[in-house]
């Protein structure tokens, strides 16, 4: 029985092929793969802005080289996908060049998704991975009320419960943020749950945008993707002018660069893509239990290298929302179905009657 996707996630299902037949050990690898770049992520990302030696190197210009990474491998799918060099160049042509229009349509989540990664540099500048991730989660209700609003979709009564749910476990997850002892930067925990808000109405609004524009047409999705990436260059270079400017034409572009730093770039890149192909092998559920999975991996890493100290509220929320992502992800019963069954049983037992 075939389920339809979360709301956090675009279904990318009819763009990229049928997923049936796939075996379960593969499904696996993708639960893996999924689980352990969220996680790593957002642990490296903390490590690099708060206990890895060396100079700070700008948020801001490791989003442009992601958007930069991110064309390039959407370039070498498209050209895998087109088959021959001519055809790849005459996609990008007739989709670039020719269509001005479509590039302003998907500037529009290009901008957004610049200020929701800057944001994420932000947020975990100031807040403990584990915490980050399990208040990131609040991006499940947020996508959920932009599709209701945006794609006029309708949500069931266990999910409206659910997001409820996640909600007041992220309340208790705030309510007095955990601490860790081995972070010595000053850091302000306001500041930085401000920036996740300002992140999850990003991903939110962004991810339904995208959705849309996929589905108004039959352009590729690794088209879209690279009239994406290529505003988002362009704006991302604007935000490293406007922001660090002065600081990046005094130090250099890749200045407090590191291996970790260079490692946090790959994840942000690989994963966004990686995530956009291999959500079609997995079902609803699996993605609930990925989100779970990687607040508790963090939440050990935070423990061990940062030095997280775990508080009864903090451990009441972040259950509370592996619970919700669980319940918001159990598929809908098609209640239409359920109906005629109920009514053909009926008019057997009539029979059987008379």
């Amino acid at each position: 029985m075939k389920t339809n996707p979360p709301f956090e996630f675009i279904d990318f299902r009819g763009i990229l092929g049928n997923a049936e037949n796939v075996s379960v050990i593969f499904k696996l690898y993708c639960l893996t793969v999924m689980t352990l770049v969220a996680a790593t992520y957002t642990v490296a990302l903390r490590y690099t802005r708060t206990i890895s030696s060396g100079d700070m190197y700008f948020s801001t210009t490791a989003v442009c080289i992601t958007e930069v990474i991110k064309l390039i491998l959407s370039l070498g799918m498209l050209a895998k996908e087109t088959g021959s060099p001519t055809r790849l160049r005459n996609s990008i042509v007739e989709h670039v060049f020719y269509s001005p229009k479509e590039l302003l349509k998907l500037s529009v989540p290009s901008v957004v998704y610049a200020i929701q990664n800057n944001m994420a540099f932000l947020a975990l500048s100031n807040l403990d991975a584990a915490v980050y991730q399990v208040t990131y989660q609040l991006k499940i209700p947020c996508t959920a009320l932009c599709t209701v609003l945006m794609l006029n979709r309708s949500l069931s009564q266990l999910q409206w419960f659910s997001v409820f749910m996640l909600c007041g476990g992220v309340t208790l997850v705030q309510w007095k943020p955990a601490e860790a002892t081995k972070v010595q930067v000053e850091q302000n925990p306001f500041l930085g749950f401000m920036a996740i808000a300002i992140a999850v109405l990003c991903s939110g609004f962004a991810g339904v945008y995208f959705e849309k524009v996929l589905k108004s047409s039959d352009t590729s999705l690794w088209v879209r993707n690279i009239q994406m990436y290529l505003s988002g260059i362009l704006v991302t270079l604007i935000g490293v002018y406007m922001t660090d400017g002065e600081k990046v034409l005094e130090k250099g572009f890749f200045f407090g660069y590191t291996l970790w730093v260079c490692f946090v770039i790959f994840l942000a890149s690989v994963g966004g893509l990686y995530t956009s192909i291999v959500v079609k092998y997995t079902d609803n559920i699996m993605k609930g239990f990925s989100a779970a999975a990687a607040i508790v991996i963090s939440t050990v890493a935070s423990v061990i290298l940062f030095g997280l100290q775990i508080t009864i509220t903090f451990a009441s929320g972040a259950l509370l929302v592996c619970v919700s992502i669980y319940l918001y992800g159990i598929p809908k019963q098609d209640t239409s179905k359920l109906t005629l069954q109920d009514a053909d049983k009926e008019s057997k037992q009539r029979l059987i009657t008379v």
